[in-house]
């Protein structure tokens, strides 16, 4: 493979490309899916390694992987035990010195996700005890991790890593379920608050450690959809912590995104209002409920777009000639400021040979 993907992807986002864009399909939903149910991958990728993969595929990859370079510390008083409940069903305790949270997980039969039986928080007192053990976690980065990444990886791409999601995304996805927490934020508004305050500070720690690292693409893994965050909640809760975040990693010089990868209509005329540098995974129609035209307007001219390539257009429903169609339409409308990938990912049913089909398109785009 001739392109030095990482110095292409860093190039691209900071501005250095002389109008080149990069390919940067994520695959990970076709691999882990089929192996998952079993099933073997087509040739030539049954067997390959991930990094194997996207050098056979000729394009770059984003590599998120390097999130495990920066280490959550929790207290030493802190302790998780597990035990089964039945086949299916696993109970997590988690006892610290001021009370305890109990979490019940169902494995899935269909993707290796766990179902949420019983949130880690449900209760007040459950959500006080988070709140402790967020206000005394801590992180650490590991040089040995990034160096072995680095070995795997090589020129696939820049380093890339997600801060975990922001206040009322927390609740709606890790700890508590959307309606569980629609509840918090009028019920408890105190404790609700002082939680928040305390992943706001937890998440300033980590971007401490983020910004002494030679990560440079920081992405919110926030997987915002506005038909459970309207605009009221995202001004109140998201914005500030946004503004928070940006300005401390620019500082820094970080180049920063968050992935909003649901419906995004009512939201999108607030993207430049976030200081965001870009926005990842919002997904056009047929897929999605916006227009490119209408990403367009709200990103402007200033934002980058990271995705956009609606993935039904890589199951067989639809042909070859509309993926290229809409490929050529995406790159003259966002290019430069393009980050080419899928919105979300390349589902366990897409045709894996039209990753080549796109990077055809681009490779010719950035030969003129």
């Amino acid at each position: 493979m001739d392109t030095n993907f990482a110095e292409l992807h860093r190039q691209v986002v900071f501005g250095q490309s002389g109008g080149r864009i990069i390919w940067q399909p994520r695959i990970g939903c076709w691999v882990n899916d089929k192996r998952f149910a079993g099933e073997k991958l087509p040739e030539p990728f049954d067997g390959m390694t991930m990094p194997e993969i996207f050098r056979e595929l000729k394009c770059s990859a984003r590599i998120y992987p390097y999130n495990t370079c920066f280490k959550r510390i929790e207290p030493p008083e802190v302790r998780h035990a597990q035990r089964a409940l039945n086949d299916t069903d696993t109970e997590i305790t988690i006892n610290t010195p001021v009370g305890r949270q109990v979490a019940v997980h169902r494995k899935s039969a269909s993707n290796p996700h766990i179902i949420h039986v019983k949130w880690e928080i449900a209760t007040e007192e459950e959500m006080k005890v988070a709140t402790w053990r967020t206000e005394n976690t801590t992180w650490e980065w590991d040089q040995a991790k990034f160096d072995q990444l680095q070995e795997e990886w090589g020129d696939l791409g820049a380093p890339t890593m997600y801060i975990p999601r922001v206040n009322i995304q927390n609740l709606f996805i890790n700890t508590m379920g959307v309606q569980n927490g629609i509840y918090a934020l009028y019920d408890w508004p105190d404790t609700v608050r002082a939680y928040f305050n305390a992943l706001d500070e937890c998440h300033s720690r980590l971007i401490d450690v983020i910004n002494d690292s030679p990560v440079d693409i920081i992405n919110f893994g926030d997987n915002i959809h506005c038909a459970t965050l309207p605009p009221d909640l995202f001004r109140e809760h998201v914005l500030p912590a946004y503004h928070k975040r940006c300005e401390k990693l620019h500082a820094a010089g970080k180049f920063i995104h968050a992935h909003w990868d649901g419906d995004t209509k009512a939201l999108l005329p607030l993207a430049r209002e976030t200081k965001l540098d870009g926005i990842e995974a919002i997904t056009p129609k047929p897929q999605g409920d916006v227009t490119l035209e209408e990403i367009k307007e709200g990103l402007g001219d200033e934002m980058f777009l990271i995705d956009g390539l609606p993935a039904v257009l890589f199951d067989e429903y639809y042909s070859v000639s509309e993926l290229e169609d809409f490929t050529h339409r995406l790159i003259e409308m966002f290019a430069p400021k393009l980050v080419l990938g899928i919105s979300d990912e390349i589902s366990s049913t897409g045709d894996i040979e039209r990753i080549r089909v796109v990077g055809k398109i681009v490779e010719e785009y950035n030969a003129s």
